[in-house]
């Protein structure tokens, strides 16, 4: 009557039992974040287009300084001849 061998078995089934379905629950939360995590947000594209339109205009900026330079450093003369070129 006192032999505690069958509360030990099934203290082991109850805490095996415990442990599968706590190993499930985590599985399933891993599951479904890492599909949260393949999906990439909206906002990701508006930024790219964004930085697109971004390099675009540096790209143009860098090409206006560039001519500036060209004209600040090019003798009076040939500038002139250039700008009256142009008109």
């Amino acid at each position: 009557m006192n032999d505690p061998t069958p509360f030990f078995i099934m203290g082991m089934l109850f805490g095996a039992g415990l442990t599968l379905l706590i190993q499930a629950y985590g599985r399933r939360k891993v599951r479904l974040a890492t599909k949260t995590l393949a999906t990439p947000p909206p906002e990701v594209g508006i930024l790219a287009r964004e930085n697109e339109r971004q390099v675009g205009q540096i790209l143009r900026l860098e090409e206006r300084i560039a001519t500036l330079e060209r004209i600040a450093t090019d003798p009076a003369e040939r500038a002139a001849r250039e700008i009256d070129a142009l008109r």
